[in-house]
């Protein structure tokens, strides 16, 4: 049985605890798009769930299959980085995701770059932008590709929802406070202080109480062997419970994978997303 939402009082005061407590993230402007991945279009969408409002700062960059209708259209999600979705700048996943026939949609989870800032727990946002996803790609099987905590998020979404056909996690920890408890000792008696006092809240951000209950037809998760806040056993019960491939790269730290091996990440991602779009569109 999936976790209830945890009420009103305990998801603000557990959102204005991580957000207040959690880690540290330096002010800067977003970084502009690069030249090399136009066409793209910046735009802005509208926070429809939860109590919200405001917007979230999103790019849309088109399918770059020559002559060929889009094959389907993948959401990323971006990691709990002072760069948002600029994080996708780099490292050629919306390249590679563009040249087999997908379209591509980045976003700003609240907080981060022009969006607005958070109300609510951050699926809410990822539940946000897969709406707007899906208007601009009508008809089309949609995939997700989170990354840390985008990832972490969106697990509560596809739990709850049908609407993706297949999702690829990279580093994804079961817990961000037991991340948190790891890789950030410092912040340890906040942490244990949430999990005494937000109990319903600390269980609804348990992700080994979701994965079993991912609804998508494929799924992958991709982790690294030496990251201090997600032991490998973790990442592979999490994988076990989603019925999931799994990549570990070795001597890969925290959001590492990608750089010591880009071409089997990717080409796994790019199997996962064909094996669950092959059986037909997404949930209208």
């Amino acid at each position: 049985m999936l976790p209830p939402r945890p009420g009103r009082i305990q998801e603000s005061l557990g959102r204005f605890m991580f957000y207040a407590f959690g880690p540290r993230l330096p002010d800067t402007d977003p970084p502009e798009v690069p030249a090399d991945l136009a066409p793209f279009e910046r735009f802005e969408i509208p926070r429809a769930q939860g109590r919200r409002r405001g917007h979230l700062a999103a790019t849309w960059f088109p399918s770059g299959a020559s002559g060929e209708p889009a094959r389907g259209a993948v959401l990323l999600a971006h990691p709990w980085l002072e760069w948002g979705q600029a994080y996708f700048h780099r490292r050629g996943r919306i390249e590679a995701l563009r040249a087999a026939g997908y379209h591509v949609l980045t976003f700003d989870l609240s907080g981060f770059g022009t969006s607005a800032r958070p109300d609510d727990f951050w699926d809410l946002d990822v539940e946000d932008a897969l709406e707007a996803l899906r208007a601009r790609a009508p008809g089309l099987p949609l995939g997700v590709w989170g990354i840390s905590s985008g990832g972490y998020w969106a697990h509560m979404l596809l739990a709850r929802s049908d609407a993706v056909s297949a999702a690829v996690f990279e580093d994804v920890a079961p817990h961000l406070l037991e991340w948190s408890w790891r890789s950030e000792p410092r912040g340890r008696p906040f942490y244990f202080a949430f999990r005494t006092l937000l109990r319903r809240a600390y269980a609804y951000l348990d992700l080994r109480r979701h994965a079993a209950h991912l609804k998508v037809r494929a799924v992958a998760y991709i982790g690294g062997g030496r990251d201090p806040g997600i032991p490998v056993e973790d990442h592979r019960r999490l994988a076990g419970l989603a019925g999931a491939e799994s990549l570990i790269v070795p001597h890969a730290t925290h959001l590492g994978a990608i750089k010591f091996a880009n071409r089997e990440v990717i080409e796994l991602a790019l199997e996962t997303l064909a094996r669950g779009f092959a059986n037909g569109v997404s949930s209208p």
